[in-house]
């Protein structure tokens, strides 16, 4: 989105009652969790996929750690 738009989107919203506003918070917050939802859904499928091709090296917690803390 352009910065104009987006700050058109804020004038409008700065035109909302404090009600509507909330309402709006509301279907934002829900949206972007359903986006998120999606995109977990996607990483799990793929995750899946990768595992019964065979992409995935199997790995102890420990050398796992070990790469996080690297």
């Amino acid at each position: 989105m352009e910065n104009t738009e987006f700050g058109e989107v804020l004038d409008a919203v700065g035109k909302l009652s404090p009600d509507e506003q909330e309402t709006l918070l509301v279907i934002v917050r829900h949206r972007l969790a359903e986006q998120r939802r999606k995109r977990l859904l996607q990483d799990i499928q793929e995750a899946t996929e990768d595992f019964a091709q065979g992409r995935c090296d199997p790995t102890t917690v420990e050398d796992l750690m070990k790469d996080i803390h690297s």
